[in-house]
């Protein structure tokens, strides 16, 4: 099946499977002279803006025939892909890394799904999903790399923008570059080219700086973070395509930002999100002079399930508070 020809109006599918999300003031911080406000997609049925993007792509590929799915994933993804089928009614195969981990996977099968684990990295397990797809004919479901993920995600701008003006900034955590490409997407589809993007990553996971700084996508040796949703070794080539064409800002941070903003986000939101949610929020925590120039900054909490309260803690305890 030829994934890239659904691109079906969403007005010719079912009731998207995501819900809008709240979008209000960030607390708890301290720039006074600077508006920050804060997407809360972590407040999603799965935890993540990921079902936006992987819902829109499941109800497509059905409505071309699909009859079962098969993703790869860390985590967040998978679980998206577990829900859309469970609400589809159809069969979905996950396939995770050794890394993922137990209560991650549990939680994936919790919903239907069947869990593979295969290799360390995000990268072997993604090799075995295609293959599976390939020999069975189950629809592949990627997790950030497809015009109707981003097109899933785009949805989020909409809702911002629905809220009053349009920010001068939007902050996004980036992995594989899915989420950066739905903003980019939302803002030029709503022409607001003036709109900066600032792509955020930790250390030991900076594909896109990577890219951006080598002027095309390139493979990074080894994934080095705590923030395993943002653990892939090459960013999408869209999300590089859109670097050269629109205002993008990338910053990296140290896992030990991410962990406190995570820490600080609970205090303040009293909702627990990924290190990969925690790398963006860091930057309005700490007023980061990335933002200096902004007067109002939208983040988006893109949420995360492969955390608890005892993932945190331990987090904590690894990077020395």
């Amino acid at each position: 099946m030829d994934h890239n020809r659904s691109m079906l109006a969403q007005s010719d599918l079912a009731q998207p499977l995501h819900h809008v999300t709240p979008y209000w003031a960030l607390r708890g911080v301290t720039a006074e002279a600077r508006q920050t406000s804060v997407k809360m997609d972590c407040h999603q049925p799965t935890g993540s803006f990921k079902i936006r993007g992987v819902g829109r792509l499941c109800q497509a590929l059905k409505a071309e025939g699909a009859d079962a799915f098969v993703s790869s994933s860390g985590g967040n993804a998978g679980y998206a892909a577990a829900y859309a089928g469970r609400a589809l009614e159809l069969p979905v195969t996950v396939v995770v890394p050794s890394t993922t981990p137990d209560f991650m996977r549990e939680r994936i099968a919790g919903l239907g799904a069947e869990v593979i684990i295969e290799g360390d990295v995000w990268d072997a397990a993604d090799r075995l999903a295609r293959k599976i797809s390939a020999e069975s004919g189950a629809a592949y479901v990627p997790p950030f790399d497809h015009p109707l993920l981003w097109e899933g995600h785009a949805s989020l701008v909409d809702e911002i923008i629905a809220c009053g003006p349009p920010p001068d900034a939007i902050v996004v955590a980036v992995g594989g570059g899915g989420l950066l490409c739905g903003v980019a997407q939302g803002l030029e589809r709503l022409q607001l080219n003036d709109v900066t993007i600032v792509a955020v990553e930790t250390e030991g996971a900076a594909s896109f700086a990577r890219a951006v700084e080598a002027g095309k996508p390139v493979a990074l040796e080894r994934i080095a973070t705590i923030a395993s949703s943002l653990g892939a070794r090459q960013v999408a080539n869209a999300a590089f395509d859109w670097s050269q064409k629109r205002p993008i800002a990338s910053i990296v941070v140290s896992d030990r930002d991410a962990v406190r903003a995570c820490r600080r986000f609970a205090n303040e939101h009293l909702a627990l999100v990924e290190p990969a949610c925690g790398a963006a929020l860091s930057l309005a925590y700490q007023d980061h002079p990335a933002l200096n120039s902004f007067k109002h900054v939208a983040i988006v909490a893109c949420g995360g399930v492969v955390v608890s309260l005892g993932k945190l803690a331990e987090w904590e305890a690894q990077l020395g508070g």
